[in-house]
């Protein structure tokens, strides 16, 4: 693949570096050194690491690829700076009844471009390196530890579903906000039957946890508020 490109010409055609970028997220867990070149060369290119105003922000396509390798390339503080400059094109919008939050992008689409929200999203939630340490450095002990079956989504979500070695942290929140206080069902497995569990909510109280044949039964509110499954 030639990495090089010449921004007089790539510019004039409208192009930029993109032919350099776009591959640089496939690039971070498999060859670093690559994908850094191609980082460097975008955030060169449309000054995000300096102190003057990004540029390309006002392009969709571009604002994606550089929030999205923000979050694996960037510190805190450059990541910040790229979405606070970047955010009067974002076009953020929440749905109060769907429950969903996306960016427009400024499309004027009914429904904005779900694989751009997507790849953005990742960018806000990965931190530098995350990306990369999904693929060298795998969490293997996940598909031992407690795990959370069942859950109604996308009517529900998990905003937390933690397990610390010795205690699961579980945060259920409805799409719907008028539906806070409705009960969701879901299971628990991989944990051992013989012992007792329980659910401590935010207010001290402690229930103890029903049983299935392989599981344990769950019922909580999805009121965004953390509970807490323990041991008896």
């Amino acid at each position: 693949m030639d990495l090089y490109y010449d921004p007089v010409v790539d510019e004039h055609v409208g192009r930029g570096p993109m032919g350099i970028i776009t591959p640089v997220w496939y690039f971070a867990p498999q060859k670093r050194e690559i994908a850094q070149i191609g980082w460097d060369t975008a955030s060169d290119f449309y000054g995000v690491e300096g102190t003057e105003r990004i540029t390309g922000l006002e392009d969709p396509a571009k604002a994606t690829m550089l929030l999205q390798l923000a979050g694996e390339f960037c510190d805190k503080s450059t990541k910040n700076r790229l979405w606070e400059q970047a955010e009067e094109h974002l076009q953020p919008q929440f749905d109060s009844v769907s429950g969903e939050f996306t960016f427009g992008l400024g499309l004027d689409e009914p429904y904005p471009r779900g694989q751009w929200n997507a790849r953005i999203m990742a960018g806000w939630v990965c931190e530098r390196g995350d990306w990369s340490k999904i693929f060298n450095h795998p969490n293997f002990a996940k598909y031992s530890e407690p795990t959370i079956e069942g859950v109604d989504f996308p009517e529900i979500a998990l905003r937390e579903a933690w397990w610390d070695g010795d205690k699961l942290y579980l945060t259920a929140q409805s799409k719907n906000p008028l539906r806070v206080n409705d009960f969701t069902e879901m299971r628990l497995i991989n944990v051992s039957l013989s012992e007792k569990w329980v659910l401590e909510t935010i207010d001290g109280s402690v229930k103890p946890l029903e049983r299935g044949d392989d599981h344990l039964k769950l019922k909580l509110k999805a009121n965004d508020k953390r509970v807490v499954v323990r041991k008896a």
